[in-house]
């Protein structure tokens, strides 16, 4: 969706507007808070006691350990979400959407000196994405398992049942999709504003009592862990990063809110808040090493603890469902710019475009969460598995943020330079460290990106070989338009208008072709219907279409393209409304009347050349599988005829 600004329009005046103003970016910052931070929000469950339990508990809980770890906790915080995403990254917005799909697409369309390095950046988008749903896939299972835990320090005698009631939560998570968010949403600020007070709160209480822990703040603590124990301080990172969790989320739901408002609940709520928790668990752990098994629950009094495992739980499910929400938008982003086939979309809103279902990437999701959770049993075990994805994919972005810099901005070289090294040393030194859990859990995330970016970078070369290959059959548009005027006898024409998609403005439909060869006769209107997906979220309405007669009107043949955004909708009769209301076209439609064509491709395997035989049979179950394109375009079942064309690969 485009940034959203306060005030609205229309624009109030005086000191009305500027309270008005305020109102907005108010409200705004209140709604990001319930979607955007519920991941990173969530991380004090789980960060600091993956830390000091992991290995062995390698880091132990003297006083300059805790302070040494929560003092690069807290510059993690700052350098990598404070600095480098609210204050850099969300400057490099593609019509106001973010996310590392939005960098690739405006790499697309920037200029590079060599078509090798737009692929290699163009490669490094996709894989960046790949990694997304590696964290798409933990998330679910580490938060809401992390909160559930809380059972083993509430109440003991239940803990054997932390993995089957976080297995019935997270199916009636999953289930629940396919109805919206809509009413859940309503919840999702106020919980969150909740979650942020109590955590600091809860903060604050153990800080009060020992407020020498302040002192963890101090880069100097953080430097010092390292030249004392290098070893283990190098290995701490790759728990350290779990505090950074979700701060691509503030990229990524840019466009829903806009860049000031998420800026001010980080600034203003988020941040403080979080501070004060992990300097609050610091100090408990000085006062009481034990802790150590759970800080987080054990911050709270005995009788406070069922209640905030309650709040854990709903603030998991909050950040969940930010995350698998965040998976279909990415998924309908990578299908519209070409890196995925056709999946079934459903709208959840009619107020709202941006929520979307999209059942079968909600249910292989589901599977693969349900088994992490079920496989590894803890959130510390989980823990290990988390960094390698989240590392991965802050090293991506910073180097496509960097090049979009260079080539779009035209920023100097001596800058891109520095961010480079401030940054790039950073997240590789916390990548690198998250490299030592590949044993224990971290391939989990590597082996399910690697899947996802084979399936792209074959659905993105097999697609490419198909138009090619449907071209040479399809022949020129033109062409076909002339050889249709010079028909003698003239082709016959019956009433009523026949719509064609055509997947290349410059050919003629294989529908069209087949048609006529088969049928002999042509409607007395026939309309050839491109969608061209831009690299931009939204294409404007009146911007969207363009007609062309063809040269002569009278021949009833006319071309129109639409131009869409990759978060725009792909509704053809929806469109051609637009097209006949703004008077594109000579002559009247009748659109409910009208018949629609579509060219469905049959594949046959060859030994030519193109895709090695593996990705060629892996992208060949992807085309068989892809959705209906009836659903897909959105078209009347009883008014869409489907012509078969066999095509060779």
């Amino acid at each position: 969706m485009p940034e959203q600004r306060a005030p609205a329009e229309p624009k109030p005046s005086g000191d009305r507007g500027a309270s008005a103003a305020r109102t907005g970016l108010a409200a705004l910052a209140l709604g990001a808070l319930g979607v955007v931070f519920g991941d990173i929000g969530t991380s004090p469950l789980y960060a600091l006691q993956t830390v000091f339990t992991a290995d062995n508990h390698a880091v132990s809980t003297t006083s300059a350990d805790v302070y040494g770890v929560v003092s690069l906790v807290f510059w993690t915080i700052t350098i990598e979400v404070s600095l480098k995403y609210v204050t850099f990254v969300m400057r490099a917005d593609n019509g106001g959407e973010g996310g590392i799909m939005a960098l690739t697409a405006l790499l697309q369309g920037a200029k590079f000196k060599t078509a090798r390095a737009k692929f290699v950046l163009i490669t490094l988008g996709i894989l960046g994405a790949s990694l997304f749903y590696g964290d798409g896939v933990i998330t679910p299972a580490i938060s809401v398992l992390s909160a559930v835990e809380g059972l083993k320090v509430a109440t003991p005698g239940i803990g054997h049942l932390v993995v089957p009631i976080t297995v019935a939560v997270l199916v009636a998570l999953f289930a629940l999709q396919r109805f919206g968010t809509g009413l859940v949403g309503r919840l999702f600020a106020p919980v969150m504003v909740i979650w942020f007070t109590v955590i600091a709160i809860l903060g604050i209480g153990k800080i009060v009592p020992h407020p020498e822990v302040f002192k963890a703040l101090l880069p100097s603590y953080g430097v010092e862990f390292f030249v004392n124990h290098p070893g283990v301080a190098f290995i701490a990172l790759g728990s350290v990063v779990l505090t950074v969790t979700g701060a691509e989320a503030l990229y990524a739901d840019m466009g829903q809110f806009g860049r000031s408002p998420i800026r001010r609940a980080w600034f203003f709520v988020v941040f403080p808040a979080l501070v004060l928790n992990y300097l609050g668990q610091a100090a408990l752990l000085l006062s009481t090493p034990s802790a150590v098994s759970n800080p987080f629950y054990l911050l709270s009094p005995q009788w406070a603890q069922l209640p905030m495992v309650i709040l854990a739980t709903v603030a998991t499910v909050i950040a969940s469902q930010a995350v698998i929400s965040g998976a279909f938008s990415v998924t309908r982003q990578a299908m519209q710019l070409g890196f995925l086939p056709r999946m079934t979309i459903r709208h959840t809103s009619r107020r709202h475009e941006g929520r979307i279902y999209a059942p079968g990437v909600n249910w292989v999701l589901f599977a693969a969460v349900i088994a992490l959770v079920v496989g590894f049993g803890s959130s510390t075990a989980l823990g290990s598995a988390y960094g390698v994805a989240v590392t991965g994919t802050f090293v991506l972005n910073t180097i496509l943020f960097l090049a979009v810099a260079h080539l779009i901005w035209r920023t100097r070289r001596a800058l891109v330079a520095l961010g480079a090294v401030v940054f790039l040393t950073f997240e590789v030194a916390f990548f690198a460290s998250t490299l030592t859990k590949i044993l224990h859990g971290g391939w989990v995330p590597l082996v399910i990106a690697a899947c996802v970016f084979v399936v792209m970078v074959t659905w993105r070369r097999g697609r490419e070989i198909v138009v090619r290959r449907r071209g040479e059959k399809e022949g020129s548009l033109g062409d076909f338009v002339t050889a249709v005027r010079d028909k003698k006898p003239p082709i016959p024409r019956v009433p009523g208008t026949g719509v064609y998609l055509n997947a290349d403005v410059r050919m003629a439909p294989l529908a069209l072709r087949a048609n006529l060869a088969h049928n002999h006769v042509l409607h007395e209107t026939v309309v050839v219907m491109t969608v061209a997906i831009e690299r931009v979220p939204h294409v404007p309405e009146p911007e969207r279409l363009e007609a062309d007669e063809l040269g002569n009107p009278a021949d009833g043949i006319c071309l129109i393209t639409a131009r869409l955004g990759y978060h725009d909708d792909i509704d053809i009769p929806a469109t051609l409304r637009l097209a006949d209301k703004g008077g594109l076209l000579e002559r009247e439609i009748d659109l409910d009347e009208a018949s629609y064509f579509v060219s469905r491709t049959v594949l046959v395997r060859t030994s030519a050349p193109g895709l090695r035989r593996l990705r060629k049979g892996l992208f060949l179950v992807l085309w068989h599988n892809a959705a209906s394109p009836i659903e897909f375009f959105r078209l009347s079942e009883d008014r869409t005829v489907i012509i078969g064309e066999e095509v060779r690969i």
